[in-house]
């Protein structure tokens, strides 16, 4: 969950600078001043929807890096760094991509897999996953991860991603405009936006956003199906994966903020947000393959 919870919150800081620039610049006055122009704010929605997802994609690697303290292993310095190393790129020629760079970080059980390309990308996993689990559990979770970089999951996410974000920003700004020009009905003194706008389209860019989140949240879960699946593939048997998830599933995870825990693992809406299928649904899955 980690690399996906980066990967949105880098998107969503980038977003709100590019918006924030291009309010400061007067780009949405621009587009209001003589009635919306749809055609300048598709490009504009595109450029701001994209331009965020693809920013946080190129910055995946250091932000993951910075964020946990990741260590990458040039030498190994012990026989775990070395089998580490050697599993990792076992699965990657088997794959068929690049090796990844490998890293391994201090903290509770978990791993993952990020980088904007499938030939360089990066994978860590944690002390204490190395420490909570067997060997052969360890391997099939690197198995997921080096399948995630395999299928491309880091790109999918950030078109999906781009796409949702250009659609918050060409809605709340179409809706923004049409409650102006409601308020301001009759009167002709002013032009462009009003304080109408500004405030509905702020307002409609949470509310939005927080649909957007779940529709990325949905497409995450059926990527993390697909990684399992893949790590079965790799290891070429399932059991292994399927121990791996059961195992976890009794472990305390990797600490997240405690805003991400609480929608993660909670009933109701917290569901919607979760960016990982329970483990009992993951393992039915593979059960199933």
């Amino acid at each position: 969950m980690k690399r996906i919870l980066l990967f949105v919150l880098t998107n969503v800081a980038v977003m709100a600078v590019l918006l924030v620039t291009t309010r400061i610049l007067g780009v949405d006055r621009f587009l209001t001043a003589n009635g919306l122009n749809m055609t300048a704010l598709a490009g504009f929605s595109l450029v701001i929807g994209f331009g965020g997802a693809i920013i946080s994609l190129l910055m995946s690697k250091m932000m993951a890096k910075m964020s946990t303290g990741a260590r990458v292993i040039n030498q190994p310095q012990t026989a775990d760094e070395a089998w580490i190393v050697q599993t990792v790129q076992k699965f990657a020629e088997k794959a068929g991509i690049g090796m990844p760079e490998v890293a391994i970080y201090d903290g509770a059980p978990n791993a993952f897999a990020t980088g904007a390309f499938k030939n360089s990308a990066l994978v860590a996993v944690s002390t204490g996953l190395l420490q909570g689990m067997t060997r052969e559990e360890v391997e099939a979770v690197i198995g997921h991860e080096v399948a995630h970089v395999a299928n491309g999951d880091m790109v999918t996410m950030t078109l999906i991603q781009g796409v949702m974000n250009t659609f918050v920003v060409f809605l709340s700004r179409v809706i923004g405009y049409a409650v102006d020009s409601f308020l301001r009905k009759g009167d002709s003194q002013n032009s462009g936006p009003g304080i109408g706008y500004m405030v509905t389209t702020i307002v409609m860019d949470i509310v939005l956003g927080f649909l957007a989140a779940i529709i990325v949240a949905w497409f995450s879960r059926q990527r993390e199906f697909r990684a399992d699946a893949g790590a079965a593939h790799l290891m070429g048997r399932k059991q292994p994966m399927i121990n791996a998830l059961a195992r976890l599933g009794g472990l305390t995870p990797g600490e997240l903020p405690k805003t991400m825990q609480a929608l993660g693992i909670a009933g109701g809406l917290g569901k919607l947000f979760s960016t990982h299928p329970p483990m009992e649904e993951r393992i039915d899955a593979l059960q199933k393959l």
